[in-house]
Order: C-alpha cells, then structure tokens, then sequence
C-alpha cells in the first residue's frame, strides 16, 4: 500500500494504519530531530512531529513526496523547541562548565572556526558547537545543519524548507558568519 492510500484510510476513520507511517518514517525524523536539538529532547520533538502531522494529515497534497511534507513538518517542530527555548532564555556562557573553557583556553589563537565541526567528536567541542548554534536563530540552525552537517544539496535543502536556491545560498552564508562572530567572541 502506497503512502497517498495510506493517508486516504486514516483520513478515512482508519487511525490505526497511521501506524505504518510511523514505522516507515521514524527513523528518518529522529535523525532530523537528533541533528537539530539536543539529544535528549530529540524523541519529543520527534513525537511532537508525528502529532502534528496526524493533526494536519488533511492539509496533506500528494503533488509532493509525504516525506518531504513530513521532513517540513519535523523542521518547523525543532524551530518551535529553539524557540521556546530562546524565550526561557539562552544558556549563559559561564554555564558550560570547566572543562569547556579549559579548551576553549587552550585553542591555539589562530583558532580554525570552519574547521570546528571536525572536533565535535570531542566533548567540549561538542558542548561549545552546541552552545554557540544555540545563539542562532532557528532558520540558521536548520541551514547549517542541513547543508553544512548533514551535507545535503543546496537544491534538496531548499526544496524541504521551501525557499528559492538563492535564499538558501544567502542564509547559510550569513549564519555561517554569525557562527564565527558567536566562537570569536568567546574565543
């Protein structure tokens, strides 16, 4: 059974076959939740994504992929949490704890901002990546992640945001370089 007769039985009373949606696209929106929030709110906004889109399931127009639909879906959820998150205000600097800073003294001064991504395996790079995208705006967040992170296509990540090419190309230049101001300032 295809996505489109899927949608149209649970639009049809059928809640239950919903089910096979979560099951076929679970993974791919955990993914998506993990790389754009932290880790441990990644399945709420994953499960939040799939509430909302039971919710919407109406609005839902077979002319395009129901992951792609899905995938917008779970975008605008992790700009919610950035969101409410910014409202509670941000984590303050001085809150990332000493190991953090010690590495962050340590960096040699002609610190490689670009190259920050390479290190986040390491806890501290890692735990600064993550304060310093917190300091982004959600849309800012989201482009970086998906082009720079996650390498997606400039073409797909403007088709899943459902942006022009250009703005795509234009938005993660500039929160690249609001990236860089956040790091230097701290660094």
């Amino acid at each position: 059974m295809n996505e489109a007769e899927i949608v149209r039985r649970v639009l049809a009373g059928d809640v239950n076959a919903f089910a096979r949606l979560v099951d076929a696209h679970g993974p791919q929106i955990m993914g998506i939740a993990c790389r754009h929030v932290p880790p441990d709110k990644a399945a709420e906004v994953a499960h939040e994504t799939f509430v909302r889109a039971f919710e919407k399931l109406g609005t839902y127009r077979s002319e395009s992929p129901f992951a792609h639909w899905l995938v917008r879906i779970a975008l605008r959820r992790c700009a919610d949490f950035w969101r409410a998150r910014a409202r509670s205000r941000e984590t303050a600097f001085s809150a990332l704890g000493p190991g953090t800073h010690e590495w962050i003294e340590n960096l040699p001064s002609e610190g490689d901002l670009q190259g920050l991504e390479a290190h986040a395996e390491r806890s501290e790079a890692g735990v600064l990546l993550e304060w310093a995208m917190a300091q982004l705006c959600s849309d800012d967040r989201q482009v970086l992640t998906m082009t720079h992170m996650d390498g997606q296509a400039l073409a797909e990540v403007a088709e899943i945001m459902g942006w022009s090419l250009s703005k795509v190309k234009v938005r993660s230049h500039r929160a690249r370089r609001k990236l860089r101001d956040v790091l230097s300032r701290v660094m």
